[in-house]
C-alpha cells in the first residue's frame, strides 16, 4: 500500500505509524512510533487528510483478552480519534472473515451479505465487532468518508515468514513449502477460497483514498476461486476425501498440544465464509487485480522456502532466529514471537 500511494502523484506525504518502528525506506513516507492501545492517536491525526487503519493482531491466539484489546478497543480509539481530530476521510482493513456463513457458489455475495462473522473465529467474531463499530462511526460522523475493503486471504512473498511463524509454526519443515513435495491437497466439502496479491491489495486501497466517490464496503479478491480442483492443477498434487470434521479435529488437537498456533476457527472460518463479487470494486473503482490467485500462492510458497521478508518487525525474513528457537519461547501462540 505505501508503495502505490507513493507513486500517487496527488500524495505529499505518508506518515506510517507502527508500534516498532521499521528500517523500511518508502519514498514520501516518515515513520512515527505508536501504540494503538495505548498512545493519543486524534493529536497524531491531527490535519492528515485520510487514516487508513491496518492494525490488526492474530497472535497471540492464546490470549484472546490481548487480542480484543488489540483488535477491537483499539479499533475504536481510531475511529474516536478520527472523529475527534477532524480527518475528512477514513480507509479501515475489514475482510472476508467479516461475514456471516454464505453460499460457496459464483458469482458470490455482494457486500450487502451480513457481516455477523463465525462464531467459532476470534479472528471472525473481531472483525465483526469492528464492523458494527464503523456502522455507529458513519451514523455519528457522516462528514466523514468512510471506506472498508473486504479483501479475501493476501498472499506475498515478503509475507512469507511472518505467515508462516503466525499460521504453520516451527515444527511444519521449510522445505514442504515447495509444490514437488505437497503430495496431496484435502477434498473437502465448501474448501473454496480466495485469494489475492499484496501489490494488487494495496492498489485497492490507494483507490479508496483518492477516490472522492468511494465511500462504504468493497470485495477485494482476484480470480480464480482456489477449490480441491485448481489447488490440485496448481501444486500437481494428488486430491484426498478429507471430512470437514477431521480438518477441524486436526487443528484444534495440534493446537491444544502446542504443535501449531492456530485454532480450530480459521478452519471453521475457511469453509463457511462465502465467496465474495467483486463486481463493485471492478466498476467504481476501476480495480483490477494483476496477479492471478493462484499466482499469489506460488509466490507466498517461494517466499516461505527463501524465508523472505521485509524491513519491518512483523514481515522479518527469519525473524523467529536460529533454528526457530523465538518461535519455540514464544509458547506457539502464547505470545508474539
Amino acid at each position: 500500500m505505501l508503495r502505490s500511494l507513493s507513486l500517487d502523484g496527488s500524495v505529499a506525504q505518508i506518515v506510517g505509524l507502527a508500534r516498532r518502528r521499521p528500517t523500511l525506506d518508502v519514498p514520501k513516507t516518515t515513520w512515527q512510533v505508536a501504540d494503538i492501545v495505548q498512545s493519543d492517536l486524534a493529536e497524531l491525526f491531527e490535519g492528515a487528510d485520510a487514516v487508513v487503519h491496518l492494525a490488526w493482531a492474530i497472535q497471540p491466539s492464546r490470549n484472546e483478552a490481548e487480542l480484543h484489546a488489540v483488535n477491537v478497543e483499539g479499533s475504536a480509539r481510531v475511529f474516536d480519534a478520527v472523529g475527534r481530530a477532524g480527518v475528512p476521510v477514513l480507509v479501515y482493513a475489514s475482510s472476508i472473515g467479516a461475514y456471516s456463513p454464505g453460499p460457496k457458489d459464483d458469482p458470490g455475495v455482494d457486500e450487502s451479505w451480513p457481516t455477523d462473522g463465525i462464531p467459532s473465529s476470534f479472528y471472525s467474531r473481531h472483525k465483526a465487532a469492528v464492523e458494527r463499530l464503523l456502522d455507529r462511526f458513519e451514523q455519528d460522523h457522516p462528514e466523514v468518508r468512510s471506506v472498508r475493503l473486504r479483501p479475501g486471504l493476501i498472499f506475498k512473498s515478503q509475507s512469507a515468514s511472518e505467515q508462516r511463524r503466525y499460521f504453520a509454526g516451527p515444527f511444519v519443515p521449510t522445505f514442504l513449502m515447495n509444490p514437488r513435495f505437497i503430495p496431496v491437497v484435502p477434498d473437502t466439502p465448501r474448501l473454496r477460497f480466495q485469494a489475492v496479491h499484496a501489490d494488487d491489495i494495496g492498489e485497492a486501497y490507494r483507490l479508496a483514498v483518492v477516490t472522492d466517490s468511494a465511500r462504504g464496503a468493497y470485495n477485494v479478491a482476484a480470480t480464480p476461486v482456489l477449490d480441491p480442483d485448481r489447488l490440485s492443477e496448481l501444486l500437481g498434487a494428488r486430491k484426498v476425501p478429507v471430512p470437514q470434521a477431521v480438518l477441524r479435529y486436526g487443528a484444534a488437537a495440534t493446537w491444544r498440544l502446542r504443535l501449531q498456533p492456530s485454532p480450530e476457527g480459521w478452519v471453521d472460518m475457511a469453509l463457511n465464509v462465502p465467496v465474495m463479487d467483486t463486481g463493485r470494486i471492478r466498476r467504481e473503482l476501476g480495480w483490477e487485480a494483476r496477479k492471478s490467485s493462484g499466482d499469489a500462492l506460488l509466490e507466498l510458497l517461494s517466499g516461505m522456502r527463501e524465508g523472505d521478508g521485509t524491513a519491518t518487525p512483523p514481515l522479518e525474513g527469519g525473524g523467529a532466529g536460529p533454528l526457530r528457537i523465538r518461535e519455540f519461547l514464544s509458547g506457539i501462540g502464547g505470545r508474539n514471537p
